[in-house]
């Protein structure tokens, strides 16, 4: 049964990537203005942030659990950063600790609603999502958080330190650290307790439990863990567009879990990995990125996610009833 499980999860990345590669075809042969530098960095600038948001996703979809706070939780962790660094005027490590920390919060407080209140995960984290757009609205005054006071924040999303060794690759430092983030997160799925304990609660929690696994906790670490990366995320998306915007975030998460899903990564959970979330990243942002281009309406681009979306679903489906 796992191998069935293992080739047909091959099988899913396989196809996702032979889609990429087809989407890229695509609108290269659609429009010479593709394949430009210009637009082929934006298109991984697009996919720094939604690919961060996606891995959050991952590890919480694995647990057979879903988080829709992870757009909120993102401009939440935007607007706190902003308050440490531009009311607060503090040094900027104390922006991004402060982001990294309140996004581990919050992620344990949604983690501790599910372990232990035993409230469903789909209503945890649609309470949370509400409760921290009107936070981060409520905290900024509804006005957006410039970070002029801190000349060097935009770096950490636009600057290229891979560009200042290499200047033939001008890497942008927020597809740097997506790169980073994946290999650690997939090194903790594949290589640690909490990864193991991640897929065993997807997989059968209740025997997980029964074998003496405190599940509870795992599952608790595991959306603080994730909460954190949305902390990531909110400093890569702050520091791109060099502001917290307090009204920004609301139905980013549900290009992460369309990234998630088609990269394949079941919402059963139990099955997953960051490489197929990444891929799955850069089909959606390839797909909407081309759309632009071609100039398709900003409505029926949304039409097209939301299809993609319902598409990825069935098909996750499929491969769990033909897997067994």
């Amino acid at each position: 049964m796992s191998q069935v499980k293992s080739r047909s999860g091959m099988q899913q990345k396989l196809l996702a990537f032979a889609s990429l590669i087809v989407l890229v075809v695509f609108f290269s042969l659609a429009s010479p203005n593709f394949l430009q530098t210009s637009n082929v960095i934006g298109i991984l600038q697009a996919t720094s942030v939604n690919g961060v948001l996606a891995i959050a996703a991952t590890i919480v979809i694995i647990t057979g659990g879903i988080d829709l706070s992870l757009g909120t939780l993102m401009t939440f962790c935007a607007v706190i950063a902003g308050v440490v660094l531009t009311w607060g005027g503090l040094p900027l490590p104390f922006g991004i600790l402060g982001a990294l920390a309140a996004g581990a919060f919050c992620g344990l407080v949604s983690g501790t609603l599910i372990a232990k209140m035993r409230i469903p995960p789909f209503i945890a984290t649609l309470g949370m999502m509400l409760i921290l757009k009107g936070l981060s609205l409520v905290i900024s005054g509804t006005k957006p958080i410039y970070f002029n006071d801190t000349p060097s924040f935009p770096e950490i999303s636009t600057g290229s330190l891979v560009g200042s060794l290499i200047p033939a690759l001008p890497l942008p430092n927020g597809v740097l650290i997506l790169f980073v983030l994946a290999l650690a997160t997939s090194y903790v799925l594949n290589r640690t307790v909490l990864g193991r304990y991640t897929f065993a609660l997807g997989s059968n929690e209740e025997a997980a439990r029964l074998s003496g696994v405190n599940t509870d906790f795992w599952k608790i670490t595991v959306y603080a863990l994730a909460g954190a990366i949305c902390g990531l995320a909110g400093l890569i998306i702050a520091s791109r567009l060099n502001s917290a915007q307090p009204a920004l975030g609301q139905g980013y998460e549900l290009d992460a879990i369309a990234a998630v899903v088609i990269g394949g990564t079941s919402l059963a959970g139990g099955r997953g990995s960051v490489l197929g979330t990444i891929i799955g990243a850069l089909i959606m942002s390839v797909l909407l990125n081309g759309l632009r281009i071609m100039s398709v309406a900003q409505e029926w681009q949304t039409v097209v996610t939301g299809l993609i979306i319902i598409a990825a679903v069935y098909a996750d489906m499929m491969r769990r009833a033909r897997s067994g």
